[in-house]
């Protein structure tokens, strides 16, 4: 009879040990969350500096070869300079603060697209704001 008891509570974990292993799954949380927002803000970044130069390439790709500035994105996309306008991993949306200027190719003056910014009014992990990226 006394060895049967003994099998029984053998079996299971107690309360205390089961305590301790959700405290230890707590602290190792806690430790390692702060580390993986950082990661995905740092890699949001990287994707945002590598989209910006992009689009700033295909801008003066378009500009060389039409001879004149692109006026949108848009038409980037309409002509085959890029295959969609690229969602900021900031924001999470299409949306891009444009900067326009005279275009120095036109004769008469016209104005086109000359950089682009992110929409985005947080600051970045540099202490910048991403809009002066």
């Amino acid at each position: 009879m006394i060895g049967r008891l003994r099998q029984a509570s053998a079996a299971g974990f107690t309360l205390l040990e089961l305590m301790i292993v959700i405290s230890i799954i707590i602290i190792l949380a806690a430790i390692t969350l702060p580390q993986y927002q950082k990661t995905i803000m740092h890699t949001r970044e990287a994707v945002l500096k590598d989209d910006l130069r992009k689009m700033r390439t295909l801008i003066d790709q378009f500009a060389a070869d039409k001879g004149r500035l692109p006026q949108s994105l848009d038409e980037l996309v309409s002509e085959g300079y890029m295959r969609e306008v690229p969602v900021d991993p900031v924001t999470g949306q299409k949306d891009w603060a444009i900067t326009t200027g005279e275009d120095p190719n036109s004769l008469t003056g016209e104005s086109g697209m000359t950089d682009v910014h992110s929409v985005s009014a947080e600051t970045s992990s540099e202490g910048t704001a991403y809009t002066e990226w």
